[in-house]
């Protein structure tokens, strides 16, 4: 993903606003700096440590400094972080308002009467497979619309949605009255 601008702001803050990157957020820099948040995650990419950089320059101007590190590595490793960062309370909280808002869509059956969904991996592992919607009325997932289902599932992972209920129950919806 490549777009070259003049402004300068964080990576992360450039690529969240990315055409097509709606269903992600934020992760705040002192949640990647925290070393135990990162655990495990060295091996996943070529060149960890300037890969990790990039993610967390400041003032990043929409061209990779390093051509050592590919694009697809950088989006790889943040979508894992952003996959762990997402199961905490906070990220919880920033997925609580865009699912709220209905950023994510719209389940398409009938009986489920525009119930907003959720973004679901179909796995944990990267280039598995596209995220996916989960509809947590018909418990039903879904290919999504729009321009966001490029974007890989594992950035969401498989338990995201039952983990987000587990927290916040009292937004878990009914079934719906009516079998299809």
């Amino acid at each position: 993903t490549s777009l070259v601008t003049s402004s300068v702001c964080s990576w992360i803050k450039w690529f969240t606003k990315l055409h097509g990157h709606d269903f992600l957020c934020r992760v705040p820099t002192e949640y990647i700096m925290d070393r135990f948040n990162l655990a495990g995650l060295e091996g996943s990419v070529p060149n960890f440590n300037l890969t990790l950089d990039i993610i967390l320059d400041p003032e990043f101007t929409g061209e990779v400094w390093n051509k050592s590190v590919k694009t697809t590595e950088i989006e790889h490793l943040y979508g894992l972080i952003h996959a762990r960062y997402i199961l905490t309370s906070h990220g919880v909280e920033a997925m609580r308002k865009k699912y709220e808002k209905g950023e994510f869509g719209i389940c398409p059956r009938f009986y489920c009467k525009g119930q907003h969904t959720l973004p679901v991996g179909l796995s944990d592992t990267w280039g598995y497979s596209n995220v996916k919607l989960y509809c947590p009325r018909c418990r039903d997932v879904f290919q999504p619309r729009s321009r966001c289902c490029l974007l890989d599932g594992a950035m969401f992972g498989t338990s995201f949605p039952h983990m987000f209920f587990m927290q916040l129950p009292e937004l878990q919806p009914q079934p719906p009255e009516e079998k299809y």
